[in-house]
């Protein structure tokens, strides 16, 4: 597909609802003297999700294929309901953050992975990341995306 001046982007942020989901890794099953690799049905799922909500904002618009881009992830986890009210508090302010699963790495991975061909021709464009994990009322992930300019050179 030959992308028009207009249909290139500089920046982009969406959001993906729901609670941060991470990376999982391959499964693997044995048909006969062969193992079959493939991938976790929820890790498909979420990774639909994430193209989706990508295409919403997008309206069909992608980077070019010589952007550097810059990619902001920021984690939002549901507070459990066991929690204080006090902690809850701290929580909400951020003096709490979750130190729990799924790891940095793999939300960002999922993210990445999951816009190529559709935001981006590879993920290998993307040369500066940052994944932050917060707890907010709202779980969901916000991911903002956006080409570091020649000028930053």
């Amino acid at each position: 597909m030959e992308l028009t001046e207009d249909d290139v982007m500089k920046q982009i942020k969406f959001s993906i609802p729901g609670q941060p989901f991470g990376k999982q890794r391959p499964k693997f099953s044995r048909m006969g003297e062969y193992v079959k690799t493939y991938t976790p049905g929820e890790t498909v799922s979420y990774e639909n999700l994430v193209k989706v909500m990508y295409q919403q904002a997008a309206k069909g618009k992608m980077f070019s294929n010589d952007a550097m881009l810059d990619v902001r992830i920021i984690a939002y986890y549901g507070i459990p309901m066991s929690v204080s009210k006090k902690k809850r508090k701290a929580m909400l302010e951020h003096k709490i953050r979750p130190s729990k699963k799924p790891d940095w790495d793999n939300i960002g991975k999922i993210i990445c992975d999951s816009l190529n061909l559709i935001a981006y021709h590879d993920d290998s464009a993307v040369v500066d990341a940052q994944v932050r994990k917060f707890y907010s009322e709202n779980p969901r992930v916000d991911v903002t995306i956006r080409v570091i300019g020649s000028n930053e050179i």
